[in-house]
């Protein structure tokens, strides 16, 4: 799997991810500056990590979104490439229309940093492979700005077509008020495309992937992502 990872002033999170994206796959992720005008040949899979990008202003993502890089991220994503948004990676990834919707600050508007547990919704996807539909997996969460909101019709649509792949939920899967840590409508914590290729999230899989850390639990999102390609190609 030949990987690049996006970098925009403020992010913090591409080495985390390079790390994750080397012990799984076995080979070394490109890193990408925001201000190129195109991805590595031969790229599999866009990584737009986590962090702070341009500080946030205006709204998160924003200015990222605008970058020179991301006319050859929608290119890629047009043509079936797979693209994996993280935290603020998720909030680049609607802001630049590749998904649908916005992510806005948290219910009790204070920054969330902690483990929460989702429930993998489907496992009939690239994102998802590495799991099994219903299975409850903990990662960690570190954002102000993860509740994500959308029209009711762009709801509708994502819930009826299977395009939400991960919910929050408590440690027995149950999905509700109580386990929604940040107000997330329909406690999604990640979505996909129509097309299925561009999934956005808010958690971190890339930091439960050794034992070190006491889960390895992102560990099947890169692994279902690796053995996808494997079979593709």
């Amino acid at each position: 799997m030949k990987s690049a990872i996006l970098v925009f002033p403020g992010i913090n999170r591409e080495r985390d991810m390079a790390r994750a994206l080397r012990l799984i796959s076995g080979h070394e992720p490109a890193m990408v500056w925001h201000a190129e005008t195109a991805l590595p040949k031969g790229t599999d899979l866009v990584v737009v990590p986590g962090g702070f990008s341009y500080g946030d202003y205006l709204r998160c993502g924003a200015i990222a979104a605008r970058s020179p890089v991301m006319d050859a991220v929608r290119g890629f994503a047009g043509n079936g490439g797979l693209v994996l948004g993280v935290c603020n990676g998720f909030q680049i990834l609607c802001e630049s229309g590749l998904l649908p919707g916005i992510l806005m600050r948290n219910d009790r508007l204070k920054f969330i940093c902690k483990d929460v547990h989702l429930r993998v919704e489907s496992s009939d996807s690239p994102f998802t492979r590495g799991y099994n539909a219903g299975q409850i997996i903990r990662v960690p969460v570190a954002h102000g700005e993860g509740n994500y909101a959308a029209d009711e019709e762009t709801l509708k649509r994502l819930n009826g077509d299977g395009r939400v792949l991960y919910r929050y939920c408590s440690p027995q899967g149950d999905v509700g008020d109580t386990s929604n840590i940040n107000g997330a409508a329909h406690s999604i914590a990640g979505i996909v495309n129509e097309r299925g290729n561009v999934l956005g999230m808010m958690p971190h899989p890339e930091n439960h992937v050794e034992d070190i850390m006491g889960s390895t639990d992102g560990r099947g999102l890169f692994a279902g992502l690796v053995a996808h390609l494997d079979r593709a190609a």
